[in-house]
């Protein structure tokens, strides 16, 4: 007899993704065959240099852009496969997105309120009651009937953030939430992003710049070159499991608190962050050793030591 399985199938699964933009003679490839995971209620972040492809890994998440090939599916979707409909769908009902410049997110002739009932009327499902209760969620009840000139910054990402709860979405995506506020109002944007996840269960990806995020999320990921590098999880505390703890691998711009981790694709490649390569002096080439349970890599034995061992 089969045993009933109580495991939920992951927000985000994208395995080998690859977007390549082509303009006349000129191809550029923003993803490599990148994957990632994400699983249902966990609340993370991406980082990355600019280039690096977090942004289109973010547009693709998002119905905003096409893969060009690999594997994509969020919830129930298969993002290589949607029609046009089934891509208007999918935006209306699960997903929600919160931009870094205010002025996408919200109808400055509109109050917060009308703003935040905007999303429903589209989707031919208004629901004033609701409205209310986001806009007080995220500690604006008493600026429902203010415009945009009259909300601060602040205030105004926060009413984004309701913007893209008003459908019920499963999954919101937020490019760079924090980039046009200060960082004391920042941080205040990321404890309600926490406290929202907690309370509604949405799974929420933020594309940041800003490392303080770390504490905020369950896991930070790292993008080079369009393929995930690295991965920073939060410790939780005495109760780590000891062999997670033996041999952990710190990074000063995330200190004690999480542990970093390489992350390998199912063909064995992975990306060694560059600060260790140029300690090691390792470049083009490596030696590669393994003792039955870990590998080590160093740089080439050079002629000179080569000759001392013999």
């Amino acid at each position: 007899m089969l045993e009933a399985t109580t495991e939920r199938p992951p927000m985000i699964h994208c395995e080998g993704l690859v977007k390549i933009y082509k303009s006349d003679d000129v191809e550029v490839v923003a993803l490599h065959g990148l994957n990632l995971t994400v699983e249902q209620g966990e609340m993370m972040a991406i980082i990355g240099n600019s280039g690096s492809g977090k942004s289109t890994l973010l547009n693709i998440l998002g119905g905003l852009d096409r893969p060009s090939a690999g594997q994509a599916h969020v919830g129930r979707w298969n993002l290589l496969k949607m029609s046009k409909e089934q891509l208007i769908t999918y935006k209306r009902e699960t997903v929600g997105f919160i931009w870094q410049n205010n002025g996408r997110n919200l109808v400055p002739y509109l109050t917060a309120l009308q703003n935040v009932e905007l999303p429903m009327l589209i989707h031919g499902k208004p629901d004033r009651a609701y409205a209310r209760q986001l806009l007080t969620a995220v500690g604006l009840e008493h600026r429902m009937g203010s415009r945009l000139t009259q909300l601060s910054g602040g205030e105004q990402q926060r009413v984004a953030l309701a913007i893209a709860l008003a459908n019920r979405p499963q999954l919101v995506l937020a490019d760079e939430p924090t980039g046009s506020v200060d960082h004391a109002t920042g941080e205040q944007i990321l404890q309600i992003f926490r406290r929202l996840n907690r309370e509604m269960g949405v799974t929420i990806v933020i594309v940041t710049h800003d490392l303080s995020v770390a504490d905020q999320v369950d896991r930070v990921v790292a993008i080079r070159d369009g393929l995930t590098s690295t991965e920073w999880i939060k410790r939780e505390g005495e109760g780590m499991a000891a062999e997670a703890l033996e041999h952990p691998v710190q990074d000063a711009r995330f200190g004690s608190r999480h542990e970093q981790f390489v992350v390998i694709d199912r063909v064995g490649r992975l990306q060694i962050p560059k600060d260790y390569l140029e300690q090691m002096e390792v470049e083009g080439k490596a030696v590669l050793s393994f003792d039955g349970k870990r590998v080590t890599i160093g740089p080439p034995e050079g002629p000179e030591e080569h000759e001392e061992k013999e």
